[in-house]
């Protein structure tokens, strides 16, 4: 900054910064003089939040310090620097530590990123042979630790009590109820945890009157039931489905919560096909009634409704084993599909498998006798799963006693279930009328908010423990930071109820070294964050047929309810979670809300509709659906592939306590989960009223636009030449057609990329199953705010990264794109486009994620005034915030529309209550990236902070940087391999290799902007029949 020297009659110098200092009675400079550390820039404003655009202009010059503000804020606003240094604490270097999420819902081996002391992002533990893969709801979790509403120490009829005051209450209560022979239920979620189990029996031991009941919210019974009534253990099979040929799949969601997830890395493995390595893919068909994320990726997809489904199953029995009747036809179109199963099947027996996610024991019990006649290789018996053990029958008895008042006592630990069972108006006033009641939880929720004791408990982040998620495979969690709050374990409570001198992790430590470890050393255990000791059982089958005659029941007339969870929500365990609120479902691309998916026909039949209004929002009508229990008004989505018959709801929203006002949508599916089914038959009858929904993707179809989406089948990927189903696009110059990556036609001047380090990022339609894990993990690593479900839809989301997803409006997309080449003249091919934009009842469906392209032909940097989006030496398209001043022209002139603007400041704002409005919560945020200010605009940036980091830690190291060390936060969240990210520029590299690929296009690419973002053409295995 220019400083200019003025004399003085004493002779002295004196500095001045701006024509301002120059009035004395200027009360910006006495502001400035009496504070000298300036939080926020003085301007005359009634607004303290936020600063104008005029008022940055105009103190532009004044001080580089303001700009600074205006431009963006630092990660951390407000901190207080270490008196005394932790010694394993370097400032700016992250610390990684192992650790393993099993909250009975999400079961993930991790590691967890500390910056400072506090953890602020999750990744997948790679090294992890099972349990490696980290969903979305995994990578969010870590915003769920800094959760303002968490409880901060335990409570005595609803006040703060210290821990040794609660602890003899506890003791004295439990000790004459076991005098009186009183009877109490330990209900909790399943603790797949050796040494939980030895210290919760224990602690039935010292009180014989406590009976245990363990309870999964969203129910397993029937397949654990069905195993154990096979194979004599409760427990559940697990597959490997990287060793599949042939996938039938009824009902079974395993790309998403089926058995607890994590299926979907082995299963991209047969699914990338490459002609060039002689590797195929293989063929995988759905019969489902919703559409789920699994069906969306399936190469057939067969809607039915609940009841068809168990006779296709029945069928498939039949066929296969020889045993049981098959009794009649379902109808010609699935009968075709499943005769053609069969016939894949038979011809490839022990490389096939069947899998079904259908609610009923007899079905599971089919289902592991085909794949025992198949000699099925993809399916593991004798190293089942463990992570479920709810038992349907016991959690009846106990409702059962609680209602007609035989129980005195009920402690509650990892579950809610004044929330989420069926009834609770019924249960919450016997729950309320017991003579004791304990609930161990994180949160004041509904059961909490009705007991006498709340024993305020860590967050899994703060917490040690151990699990046997699959027999052999063991896993250890570890803290990542001390308490944020007074808070104690489950079962360190536990062991202090029983006297004991010993901690859970002394607990844990002896029980590992004593019966686990075989060699292995603790602290190489605990570093790793997993062992294996390759165990397995032996088990014999002992019911080698069963009956099939219970799966033909009789069709209902009314409507099939199916109740599903969603990928981001889940059982609603983390519903207070802003990122996962935000977090666009994969298939209907709606946020902040759970809706009734109902197919176009259903629709028209009960004159239900869906519309936009002028500002292009989503809306919709409401619907009471009721049976003989209960009823629930809900607002209704046509959803293309819904079965006729049936509709869809999800679990996990509907929360009315532990967490803010904002945070309050939904409605609460568990009050028609009844029998804890999943399938219900309900009537449906439209109400007054519009819902408003928040969708961040209102146009379905792709119109045949060929350059957005390429398909073929993979006979003609095999057979053909690329340039028949990948051609490249060609432009006209002088009438000649020419390739538009053809220097010939290209208008900017060329720049020599061969120098150094130019990051390209690849993406392959094949392996993206559409989970948006990439999604969560870019939030985390990049500060991405929250705006709110009003916000969402006037179409102000703030995500880096989208998934669009795609439904096709003929069988093909292929034939979408047929139909409109095929059109001649105005009218006929007017009407082609507007047929086009309606999705066929059974689409195709394809997940596409869009982020910056990084062009190196970039149209946003030439329409930028003030040089704030320039183009980066190793091919980024890089931002300068604090230059800015939010014209918007580039994001005018994007032709992906990835850009964003900040139409607020998102943090310390009470309009936009979430975590960046409370300290709490913005200890998550990234310090090596800014959080942007009001009025700038913002885009993916390829993560250079991470790229540039590799760099400088290859140059300490003095060597090169290795294929596979460059990373970014989608590309190292994405268990799948569909996102890969490198330098092209090294000729070992693996996007190198997919580069050159004969499947990879440029999205929009007759446009010429050359981008560093490619993607890889979709392959299907479809069979007609």
């Amino acid at each position: 900054m220019l400083n200019v020297t003025i004399r003085i009659m004493q002779n002295k110098k004196l500095y001045w910064k701006g024509i301002e200092q120059l009035d004395t009675d200027s009360s910006i400079v006495e502001g400035l003089e009496n504070n000298e550390f300036v939080e926020k820039l003085p301007v005359n404003s009634d607004d303290e939040k936020n600063s104008t655009r005029r008022d940055f202009l105009k103190y532009v010059g004044f001080s580089s310090a303001a700009a600074a503000i205006v431009g963006c804020e630092g990660p951390v606003i407000k901190s207080v620097p270490y008196v005394v240094q932790p010694e394993q604490i370097i400032p700016g270097v992250a610390n990684y530590y192992a650790t393993t999420i099993a909250d009975g819902n999400d079961f993930s081996s991790i590691l967890v990123k500390t910056r400072e002391g506090r953890p602020i992002k999750i990744e997948s533990n790679k090294d992890a042979s099972t349990f490696g893969d980290a969903n979305a709801r995994v990578h969010a979790s870590v915003l769920s630790l800094y959760d303002a509403n968490r409880i901060q120490g335990p409570k005595i009829s609803g006040e703060y009590t210290d821990w040794q005051s609660l602890i003899n209450l506890v003791r004295v209560n439990l000790t004459n109820f076991s005098k009186n022979d009183k009877k109490v239920v330990l209900l909790t979620q399943t603790y797949p945890s050796p040494t939980s189990k030895e210290i919760i029996s224990e602690f039935l031991d010292q009180y014989p009157n406590i009976s245990h009941v363990t309870y999964d919210a969203i129910s397993d019974s029937s397949t654990l039931d069905a195993f154990e009534n096979i194979y004599g253990l409760r427990a559940m099979a697990d597959y490997d489905f990287s060793k599949a040929e042939n996938i039938i799949s009824i009902d079974a969601d395993f790309l998403s919560d089926w058995q607890g997830g994590g299926y979907s890395s082995g299963y991209t493995m047969t699914r990338v096909p490459d002609k060039s390595k002689k590797k195929t893919m293989s063929y995988h068909i759905q019969f489902e009634s919703n559409l789920t994320l699994t069906g969306s990726n399936a190469d057939d997809r067969v809607p039915a409704r609940p009841s068809d489904l168990k006779k296709i199953v029945a069928r498939l029995y039949s066929k296969i084993t020889g045993n049981g009747e098959v009794k009649g036809s379902l109808n010609p179109t699935i009968d075709k599909y499943v005769d053609s199963c069969i016939d894949k099947i038979l011809k490839s027996p022990n490389k096939s498998v069947v899998v079904s996610g259908i609610d009923d024991s007899d079905v599971q019990e089919l289902i592991l006798l085909i794949n025992k006649s198949l000699n099925s290789e993809v399916i593991d018996i004798n190293n089942p799963r463990l992570i479920k053990e709810g038992d349907n029958k016991k959690l009846n008895e106990f409702i059962s006693d609680l209602e007609s008042g035989k129980l005195y006592g009920v402690i509650t630990s990892g579950v809610n279930p004044l929330y989420s069972l069926p009834n609770t108006d019924q249960i919450k006033e016997a729950f309320k009328n017991l003579e004791f009641s304990l609930v161990f939880s994180e949160k004041e929720d509904e059961t909490a908010k009705s007991a006498m004791y709340i024993a305020a408990t860590n967050n899994y982040l703060e917490s040690w423990g151990d699990y046997e998620l699959k027999k052999g495979n063991f896993f250890l969690a570890q803290p990542t930071i001390r308490p944020l709050f007074d808070t104690v374990q489950f079962q360190d409570f536990l062991l202090k109820v029983l006297n004991s001198d010993l901690s859970f992790y002394d607990r844990i430590k002896s029980n590992w070294q004593n019966r686990i470890l075989r060699g292995k050393t603790w602290g190489k255990s605990l570093q790793d964050g997993y062992y294996n000791d390759f165990s397995s059982l032996n088990l014999r089958a002992q019911k080698t047929r069963t009956s099939i005659s219970s799966l033909y029941e009789k069709d209902s007339d009314e409507f099939s309810l199916v109740l599903y969870s969603k990928t981001g929500i889940g059982d609603g365990s983390q519903s207070s979670n802003p990122w996962l609120q935000e977090f666009p479902d994969p298939i209907s691309r709606v946020t902040w809300d759970n809706y009734l998916t109902v197919s176009a026909a259903d629709a028209k039949k009960l004159d239900l509709n869906n519309y936009n209004v002028s500002n292009g929002a989503l809306n919709g009508n409401y619907a009471i659906i009721s049976n003989s229990n209960s009823k629930l008004k809900v607002p209704v989505l046509i959803q293309p592939g819904q079965a006729e018959g049936t509709v869809g709801l999800a679990f996990g929203y509907g929360k009315t306590e532990g967490m803010n006002d904002v945070m309050k949508v939904g409605v609460n599916a568990y009050s028609l989960y009844h029998n804890f089914s999943n399938i219900q038959n309900v009537t449906i009858t439209k109400v007054e009223g519009d819902h408003e929904f928040a969708c961040i993707q209102l146009h379905n179809t792709m119109m045949g636009r060929d350059e957005i989406i390429k398909e073929t089948d993979i006979t003609t990927y095999n057979s053909k030449e690329k340039s028949f189903w990948n051609p490249t696009v060609l432009v006209s110059k002088n009438h000649i057609e020419t390739k538009v990556t053809s220097n010939e036609v290209d208008i900017w001047r060329e720049f020599d990329r061969s120098t150094g380090h130019h990051f390209n990022l690849s993406i392959d339609l094949n392996a993206c199953n559409g989970c948006g894990a990439c999604v969560i993990a870019c939030h985390a690593e990049n500060n991405v705010p929250v705006v709110g479900k009003e916000e969402v839809r006037k179409s102000r989301d703030m995500h880096w990264l989208r998934i669009d997803r795609y439904f096709s409006s003929e069988d093909t997309f292929e034939g979408d794109v047929k139909l409109k080449d095929e059109a001649s003249g105005y009218r006929e091919y007017r009407d082609t486009q507007t047929k086009l934009e309606k999705a066929a009842e059974n689409p195709k469906v394809v997940f596409q994620p869009v982020m910056c392209q990084h062009c190196n032909h970039a149209p946003c940097e030439t329409v930028c005034p003030v040089a704030a989006t320039s183009h980066g030496r190793q091919g980024q398209n890089q931002m300068a915030y604090n230059r800015c001043v939010g014209t918007r022209y580039c994001a005018n002139n994007c032709p992906y529309k990835v850009r964003r603007f900040n139409w607020f400041s998102y943090a310390e704002n009470d309009e936009f209550d979430y975590n960046l409005n409370n300290d709490l919560g913005r200890m998550v945020l990234n310090p090596d990236v800014n959080v942007r200010g009001r009025g700038v605009m913002e885009k993916c940036s390829l993560c250079i902070q991470m790229t540039q980091k590799t760099i400088l830690d290859a140059k300490k190291d003095g060597r090169r940087v290795k294929d596979g060390e460059f990373q970014t936060a989608c590309s190292n969240a994405c268990s799948d391999g569909a996102i890969i990210f490198g330098d092209i520029n090294d000729k070992e590299s693996k996007i190198l290799e997919l580069n050159n690929n004969d499947r990879a296009y440029r999205l929009l690419e007759s446009i010429g902007t050359k981008p560093n973002v490619l993607y890889q053409v979709k392959v299907r295995n479809s069979k007609k029949v």
